[in-house]
């Protein structure tokens, strides 16, 4: 495993501070040296934790070579394949121990465009002076778009945000996003500790209790583009998860609604 703690400094200034980009991949040998080397092309002063799940592939072993070339690339081997919110975790884990400013999430598969997040931390804004706790590339926000995708992926993707909208509430127009910019004080914040969902819906939970706790969430436009290399990790499994924590988790929120609204009237027939 290779964890060195890095000596850099925070950036002074304007600037966002130490900026972390987690990677998760599972058998993704023909992106990562194309998403890696674009991604430090893009923001050079970025960091780069590539979080593999022992990967049959050989990813792990690539993404090993690559930060024998870069110091600036870091590699967390994971004894095996978990699910995208187990292995978000433990990269947030890994970055908050080393002091990173900002913590982001972004596909190994090119899908989220690493030459769009300057303008993902430009919405956060500079260490002491944030404009936004959360930033969410956001595909279907005026400006946003996906490319190549079927257009079942796409109604199931608008039929999950809009769901996500009525059942629990949440004012964005993409919350199931994977391209993500984090303050670490939300991150802090939120109580990763017994964030207990994976997949799809683990970007739900993620920006619901961002949400929850008074955190600014803002969303920026994105153009989505679909892999051209490997497989999709989209199952029905992910997708029956999702419907199944949304829909539990809005019945409770609806009925902590209802239970207060009760007690406001008592408390004013008293």
């Amino acid at each position: 495993m290779t964890e060195p703690t890095s000596t850099s400094t925070p950036s002074a200034g304007a600037g966002p501070g130490r900026v972390l980009v987690i990677i998760p991949t599972y058998n993704e040998s023909e992106n990562i040296d194309t998403i890696v080397g674009r991604l430090r092309r893009s923001v050079p002063s970025a960091e780069v934790l590539v979080a593999d799940d022992n990967s049959p592939d050989g990813t792990g072993l690539m993404a090993d070579a690559i930060a024998s070339r870069d110091p600036s690339v870091h590699v967390l081997h994971r004894l095996g394949k978990e699910g995208l919110g187990a292995a978000y975790l433990a990269g947030f884990q890994w970055g908050l121990e080393r002091g990173y400013d900002v913590l982001v999430e972004m596909d190994a598969d090119g899908s989220h465009q690493p030459e769009q997040l300057p303008k993902l931390l430009d919405a956060l804004g500079p260490k002491n002076a944030r404009k936004a706790d959360l930033v969410l590339g956001s595909r279907w926000v005026r400006g946003g778009r996906v490319v190549n995708w079927p257009k079942s992926r796409e109604v199931l993707s608008r039929g999950g945000n809009l769901w996500t909208r009525v059942a629990l509430g949440v004012p964005l127009k993409d919350a199931t996003g994977g391209f993500r910019v984090f303050d670490r004080a939300t991150l802090l914040g939120i109580g990763l500790d017994d964030v207990a969902s994976a997949g799809y819906c683990f970007q739900v939970d993620l920006v619901w209790r961002a949400l929850k706790a008074g955190f600014r969430v803002v969303e920026v436009p994105i153009t989505f583009v679909e892999r051209q290399y490997g497989d999709s990790k989209m199952s029905q499994r992910i997708v029956v998860e999702a419907l199944l924590l949304t829909t539990a988790w809005g019945v409770r929120h609806r009925a902590e609604q209802v239970r207060g609204l009760v007690r406001r009237r008592q408390g004013e027939l008293t």
